[in-house]
């Protein structure tokens, strides 16, 4: 057993719980992991009594080691640089930049969050017409990740080119991109697909696939 052990909510639906669980997984770091299904059919006072249990926040994700207890998922990701500092480039403007692009949509991009929840299993006939935050917040991200990968294209394929925290950051955005059709200029879509093909991301997905759990008004959105 693990000296780690990471909560997180369904992997269908909980993007919070993504972005540290591939920083782990990246960091290469033994952890057990729980699962505290979120909105679901049921769900009610005992879900929020576990959650309770395990958070001092009362969210998701939060990860045990040692008797201690840290929640808050850049928090995370960022103990777990601490112990492979690989999650983070080693050229200190590239990590510059690459922390700041992380933050960016730690703390941002709130319409885009609101209009485009995680739903890895959803696959939209078309894209909605999105309110113009929504619109704004895309044209973002599309900016962010042109910049990124114009700079950095010839280090490797992530946004700074090696895989980093700030590609996790940005992971559940890649499969709202395709769940809800968005329209996505190539060089997004390149980079969508690099993360649609990390062998740690596809074990994410077929879990989030598998589960039987449902949220139903995540589901049933712009239907």
């Amino acid at each position: 057993m693990a000296d780690v052990t990471l909560y997180i909510g369904n992997k269908n639906y909980s993007s919070w719980s993504l972005r540290p669980w591939l920083a782990l997984r990246w960091a290469g770091i033994a952890f057990d992991e729980r699962v505290i299904p979120l909105g679901s059919a049921g769900y009610g006072k005992s879900q929020v009594k576990d959650i309770l249990a395990v958070s001092p926040s009362g969210r998701v994700p939060v990860v045990h080691w040692n008797g201690v207890v840290l929640h808050e998922s850049l928090a995370i990701c960022e103990w777990a640089a601490e112990r492979n500092p690989s999650l983070w480039p080693k050229d200190a403007t590239m990590r510059a930049l690459a922390r700041a692009a992380a933050t960016e949509m730690h703390g941002g991009f709130a319409a885009l969050r609101r209009d485009l929840s995680m739903n890895i299993r959803r696959r939209m006939d078309k894209a909605p017409d999105w309110p113009a935050d929504t619109q704004q917040d895309l044209n973002r991200l599309f900016e962010l990740w042109k910049a990124a990968r114009k700079q950095f294209s010839g280090e490797g394929p992530w946004l700074f080119g090696t895989r980093s925290i700030a590609d996790a950051m940005y992971a559940p955005v890649v499969t709202r991109l395709r769940t809800y059709k968005v329209e996505t200029p190539d060089f997004a879509l390149a980079y969508c697909e690099t993360m649609f093909a990390d062998a740690d991301f596809k074990d994410w997905e077929r879990a989030a696939i598998a589960e039987t759990w449902t949220i139903p008004q995540a589901d049933e959105l712009y239907t």
